[in-house]
């Protein structure tokens, strides 16, 4: 699927990261025996080095209002007539995690609400879906987007824990670009089960998956996932460079999930972007941030973005299998903040 837009822009973004940090360093005898030189080789290579998790209290949704809260304070006169909520980790099952916060948020009656679960690519789904409504008639979207995955990683998993931190995120978004914008979506079902909570809600033992049916633990297949992220992202970002009639030397940044360090450096170098234009340095200060990842790679260039006309791409790949890519512009006005640390007890008492 491609289309194109002309009404939407970004006119904020806001991310959270929870206060609590862990290195890679702390989880040497749990996950490799106490070896530091594997410890070492895994933060050169892939880029690990530190987390921010939540703690047993805090979820998704707390991060993602605070980060909502701090684009409202900001913009206290707008009025939001949909909000949407992009994550993999809600609450409850039901309800959504939308009409939470619409409560915490004190919006509007009128103001539409939905969830959409999406992972990795998330962000960018969560986009092409807020940008669509603004192109038929909507004025202001405020999109959250956010996991905590680390409450479904195994502690002792070397696969997946010292991979996952947590955040949440907040975009509004409006009417009155000056630019087109342009979205490639695509899925791949057959690779569902190379990225899996098994035993997560209503199907009991599925034992047809390559997971244990059992577990309770988020499962990858990292072989897979990765020649699944290398091959399809290439021709994600050489197909938007077609669709929107772009070349590549008038990007100024090229946001990739921040799957790891080693993933991004490879998808650059085959697309030839310097790597100075696709940062990978996120992974290694908060971790894979999943569906948050994306606009917390973002917030943490805020120093730079803020201020300027920044043409980028944005390019999500993972659980599904899906990936999502889009090509827009961040003007001079759109407000990027720099990322906001939750500490304990902050979280608001309605939650």
């Amino acid at each position: 699927m491609k289309i194109s837009f002309s009404r939407p822009r970004i006119a904020a973004i806001s991310t959270t990261i929870p206060e609590k940090i862990i290195s890679l360093q702390e989880q040497a005898d749990v996950l490799y025996n106490g070896n530091l030189k594997q410890v070492a080789r895994i933060t050169k290579s892939i880029g690990l080095e530190f987390r921010h998790i939540c703690d047993d209290l805090t979820t998704t949704l707390d991060l993602c209002f605070n980060s909502a809260r701090e684009i409202i304070d900001k913009f206290k006169d707008i009025k939001i007539d949909g909000l949407i909520c992009v994550t993999q980790t809600p609450d409850f099952l039901m309800p959504n995690n939308s009409h939470i916060l619409h409560n915490l948020l004190d919006l509007d009656t009128e103001c539409v609400c939905l969830d959409i679960n999406q992972g990795c690519s998330g962000y960018v789904y969560g986009l092409f879906t807020a940008f669509m409504m603004i192109e038929n008639g909507f004025n202001n979207i405020l999109l959250c987007v956010g996991d905590t995955l680390s409450k479904v990683v195994s502690p002792t998993d070397s696969n997946t824990a010292p991979l996952f931190g947590d955040a949440g995120s907040a975009t509004l978004i409006t009417s009155g670009s000056s630019e087109k914008s342009y979205f490639s979506l695509h899925s791949d079902g057959k690779g569902w089960e190379n990225l899996i909570i098994p035993n997560s809600a209503f199907r009991t033992n599925p034992n047809f998956t390559k997971a244990n049916p059992n577990s309770k633990y988020l499962y990858m297949d990292g072989a897979e996932v990765f020649n699944f992220s290398i091959s399809r992202e290439t021709e994600a970002i050489n197909e938007m460079l077609g669709f929107a009639n772009i070349r590549m030397n008038s990007i100024d940044y090229l946001f990739f999930h921040q799957a790891n360090a080693y993933i991004i450096s490879n998808i650059a170098r085959r697309v030839n972007i310097p790597l100075n234009k696709a940062p990978s340095d996120t992974t290694g200060k908060y971790g894979n941030a999943s569906s948050a990842s994306i606009p917390l790679a973002i917030c943490d260039k805020a120093s730079e973005l803020s201020g300027k006309n920044s043409h980028i791409i944005l390019s999500g790949f993972g659980v599904g299998l899906s990936w999502a890519t889009a090509y827009l512009k961040l003007d001079s006005t759109s407000l990027i903040l720099e990322p906001l640390i939750l500490k304990k007890g902050d979280k608001n008492d309605k939650n």
